[in-house]
């Protein structure tokens, strides 16, 4: 099986951080979330992992060949046209079947189920209270996907598609592609894969879902703290307080062992990675990245980027790579960001 993970897109809603760094590369829980993208795929046997990459590729090619052994491409979608032409671009690379998930859904979910599938795809879903803010599948009596959905203002179905789907013969999917572009029925000049697998189903193509335990985004700012909170709850094994040097962990939370904590309370749900400093300060529900420094502040809700350094501050912020935020007069934060 070839993997295909669109990633091209600038990420505007994770802004600063993705003006210095594609989004796969956000740390969540003291990693990329990319790494818990690729750490799920690991019960699959794939032949190749393809990335479409847009500006800054290169970073998300220098993490994946430091750390993973995959055989692994890289293709640049030099024109944004949408995610059903980024998984066109990498045709030639492709033969027999595909699976293709987008890089900001981590997920749970039995992958082993496709290897034994009786249908021509699959989908993976999850029920939700309100399907009105996702895409979402309308199965038939015999369980196949009949239409796609995106956004119904009156929903026929509760299952939302989370974004990661498999095709048995990905040359169809490409045909598919092709009669959608062909077609020009985009939106606002993109082209979605969730319309291309309805030409395959409009030409008899059979999908099946399957549902996934845990569902968690990466795309915003508030999904991504709670995707933090999510995979520390996962991952620490801690059931109380406990001392490091001079300072007090509240689980969960991860700190680094090479990260620098003194004087100060962190946690719950924070996140202290490599090379980061943090003196004097409580820090909970929030992600300090690689060799930031927070000094004498207060942070809840907070994402502080590489290398930026936070002092004084006693507000919920949000900033991105070699930016500095200091409180001013009368407790107002001064934010000099190398980045608007």
């Amino acid at each position: 099986m070839k993997v295909i993970i669109p990633a091209a897109g600038y990420g505007t809603r994770m802004r600063p951080h993705t003006h210095t760094r594609p989004k796969p590369l956000v740390p969540v829980a003291g990693r990329p979330s990319l790494a818990f993208v690729l750490d799920a795929l690991e019960p699959l046997d794939i032949e190749e992992l393809i990335f479409i990459v847009g500006r800054m590729g290169d970073q998300m090619e220098d993490y994946v060949k430091q750390n993973y052994s995959y055989e692994s491409t890289f293709i640049e979608q030099k024109v944004m046209r949408g995610q059903a032409d980024a998984i066109a671009l990498a045709r030639e690379h492709v033969q027999g079947d595909l699976m293709t998930l987008f890089v900001d859904t981590l997920f749970e979910a039995d992958l082993t189920v496709l290897k034994d599938l009786d249908a021509d795809g699959a989908m993976y879903v999850m029920p939700v209270p309100d399907p009105r803010r996702f895409g979402v599948a309308v199965l038939n009596e015999e369980g196949n996907v009949t239409r796609l959905v995106e956004k119904p203002v009156e929903p026929e179905s509760d299952l939302a598609v989370v974004g990661l789907y498999y095709f048995k013969d990905s040359q169809w999917l490409f045909r598919a592609i092709d009669n959608l572009m062909s077609s020009g029925r985009s939106l606002k000049g993109e082209y979605y894969l969730a319309d291309a697998i309805q030409v395959m189903i409009d030409e008899g193509a059979k999908f099946r879902t399957f549902q996934v335990d845990a569902w968690e985004d990466t795309g915003t700012w508030d999904a991504v703290l709670h995707a933090n909170r999510y995979l520390l709850k996962k991952m620490d094994k801690q059931e109380s307080p406990y001392q490091q040097g001079s300072s007090i962990i509240i689980p969960p939370s991860y700190v680094s062992p090479e990260a620098s904590i003194q004087n100060s309370i962190i946690g719950p749900y924070a996140s202290i990675s490599e090379g980061a400093e943090v003196r004097d300060s409580i820090v909970k529900n929030s992600i300090i990245a690689p060799d930031a420094i927070v000094n004498s502040s207060m942070l809840f809700g907070t994402l502080v980027g590489e290398r930026a350094t936070v002092e004084g501050s006693y507000n919920t912020i949000n900033i991105g790579d070699d930016s500095i935020a200091r409180t001013g007069g009368a407790g107002t934060t001064e934010i000099d960001e190398t980045f608007k």
